[in-house]
């Protein structure tokens, strides 16, 4: 990792960053309309503002903690609470989808209409997690991200990919180049959504440097605090169409409880059969202070969230 970390700054921890006071209560979004939102930047976050994982804080041990890649780090401190093997390429899944919204967001207007390709309504992935949308389907750019990034269907990344760059393969090289741009120097992206490809893969730490740079954005924050969203939209013919989708997050969805003094602001998760089960998180303790944890290749679902949930407890 020498390049990120030339990039970055010198080995250890990174400046602090302006704290995101804006959302200290995160009961601001529960039920918060999305639609009509006109997207800012929460706050300048110029300068450096990552944590850098050491040799020496990347192979932490903690009986607890089984999954193969792991990083806990504070957002506002930027300290490194607990690490393993986070430089190592991983199949990263749905959470793909992070980026595929950082590059929504930094190069689209919310308000554009995209119309659902034959491509992105047959997707020929048993199993894949779809919206349902249909071919002709004319879809805000908001309301994609918002099946994107609450519900993770894979429908809703490559039409987001098809209206940005005009064909998903394009859409990736922005991705790439995003990435890159970042330091996430271990990242090579071959879709939009994160269905199995053996040259598509990512490790934690690339992964945390594109979900730091995502707080900026408040819709973005706005969309992973949802329970559950409404996507609102009209068909081929023009007919309203309406779908209801729960958030594949199980602490938002209110499936699974966090730690008492533990705010989960959201995250995304993550499954296939050769990434496991994924999950990163944003969570503030009970003094307003921001943390970031990623757990990548649980076995199971039950595993990742009892081990997440160990993790919020490891913090200061």
């Amino acid at each position: 990792m020498i390049l990120a970390a030339a990039w970055i700054g010198t080995a250890g921890c990174a400046g602090s960053a302006p704290v995101l006071l804006s959302y200290t209560d995160t009961n601001i979004f529960n039920g918060y309309d999305i639609m009509n939102y006109t997207d800012t930047v929460v706050s300048d976050l110029s300068g450096e503002r990552f944590c850098i994982v050491t040799d020496e804080q990347n192979h932490m041990i903690d009986e607890a903690i089984t999954a193969p890649s792991v990083l806990l780090a504070g957002v506002d401190s930027n300290e490194v609470i607990f690490a393993n093997n986070v430089y190592e390429q991983m199949y990263p899944a749905s959470i793909t989808k992070l980026l595929t919204a950082l590059v929504t967001l930094k190069y689209a207007d919310l308000d554009d209409i995209a119309t659902v390709s034959y491509n992105a309504s047959h997707i020929p992935v048993a199993g894949a997690k779809l919206c349902g949308f249909a071919e002709g389907d004319r879809i805000s750019v908001e309301t994609l991200l918002g099946g994107l990034l609450v519900y993770s269907g894979n429908d809703a990344g490559i039409v987001l990919a098809e209206h940005i760059a005009g064909t998903e393969e394009a859409f990736v090289e922005m991705m790439n180049e995003e990435a890159l741009a970042l330091g996430a120097v271990d990242t090579h992206f071959t879709n939009s959504h994160g269905l199995h490809n053996d040259e598509h893969y990512t490790t934690v730490y690339d992964m945390y440097l594109v979900f730091r740079k995502l707080l900026d954005y408040e819709t973005f924050l706005a969309f992973i605090n949802l329970p559950e969203y409404t996507a609102e939209y009209r068909d081929a013919q023009g007919n309203p169409v309406s779908r209801e989708f729960e958030n594949s997050n199980l602490y938002i969805s209110g499936r699974v409880s966090a730690p008492s003094g533990v705010t989960v602001i959201g995250g995304k998760t993550g499954t296939t059969s050769n990434a496991g089960y994924c999950l990163i998180t944003y969570f503030r303790d009970g003094n307003g202070n921001g943390y970031i944890a990623e757990i990548f290749k649980a076995s199971n679902q039950s595993d990742l969230y009892t081990q997440m949930s160990h993790l919020m407890e490891l913090i200061p």
